[in-house]
């Protein structure tokens, strides 16, 4: 099944902010993304009763494998399309932000032959 594009960017910013602060929080996904604190307790429940994520008594958000599983691709298309951007000479903000849009929709036959090719250069 494949996501929404809203839910591998949260899933993504959670793996990020984990990496970035060791705990995540909802306020803390609000924080980074420009949300409001509701919108993402929404999103929040979503993604934990689909599996993605688990949600201490602490409140702290942890990925489950399946949530990291979908993370760590989305968060490698990312980097792999924004390096190559930026390998054309597209400046930086404008690659990140182009990256982040072509992640959730370049198949995977044409993510991987992109990433072969990258890495035949």
């Amino acid at each position: 099944m494949r996501l929404m594009e809203s839910a591998e960017n949260y899933l993504e910013t959670i793996y990020v902010l984990k990496r970035e602060l060791g705990e995540v929080r909802a306020v803390d996904i609000a924080n980074h993304l420009g949300f409001s604190k509701p919108s993402i307790s929404t999103a929040m429940k979503m993604l934990r009763e689909n599996g993605y994520i688990t949600v201490s008594n602490s409140k702290y958000i942890a990925l489950t494998k399946e949530g990291l599983d979908v993370a760590l691709k989305i968060h490698e298309m990312h980097r792999t399309l924004a390096n190559f951007f930026i390998s054309l000479g597209v400046n930086e903000k404008t690659a990140l932000e182009d990256a982040c849009k072509i992640e959730h929709y370049i198949s995977d036959e044409t993510f991987d032959k992109l990433r072969a090719h990258l890495k035949t250069e």
